[in-house]
């Protein structure tokens, strides 16, 4: 299941997070890996997490998308159901979006991860030594 919204908001999130609460069994914990965006953070938003203990927030540091799974899907709508495409509307839009979903959702697997620590570390190392031009 797909939902798209106009905005990116407070209560939009509130929204995703109530959808969230009403499928999710309630023995369960939800853990959510989100940005650092206000929208996640709002004072409404803190409030209702408040009153549910069973949520909890991880929040990916600044300026590391690539941490983000949901950035991965992005990238998957992006490059398998919209890019190069033309669209006469918003709601085109989200149909072809919808529509890749309903495809895409059947025949799914879990992204793996397959960076370990070490591989990361090191990347981080190299690109500092990059940018700071030192030759450690």
């Amino acid at each position: 299941m797909t939902q798209c919204k106009r905005r990116h908001r407070h209560q939009e999130f509130l929204q995703f997070l109530r959808h969230i609460d009403a499928n999710v069994p309630e023995e369960l914990d939800v853990h959510l890996v989100i940005d650092n965006y206000a929208t996640h953070k709002h004072p409404r938003t803190r409030r209702w997490l408040a009153a549910r203990p069973r949520y909890h927030l991880h929040y990916t540091p600044t300026y590391a998308s690539w941490l983000n799974q949901v950035e991965i899907w992005f990238r998957i709508i992006t490059q398998r159901a919209i890019r190069r495409g033309t669209f006469r509307s918003v709601r085109q839009l989200i149909e072809k979006i919808e529509q890749f979903v309903q495809h895409y959702n059947p025949k799914s697997r879990p992204f793996v991860w397959v960076a370990t620590a070490g591989s990361i570390l090191e990347k981080i190392h190299r690109l500092c030594v990059l940018i700071s031009g030192t030759t450690q």
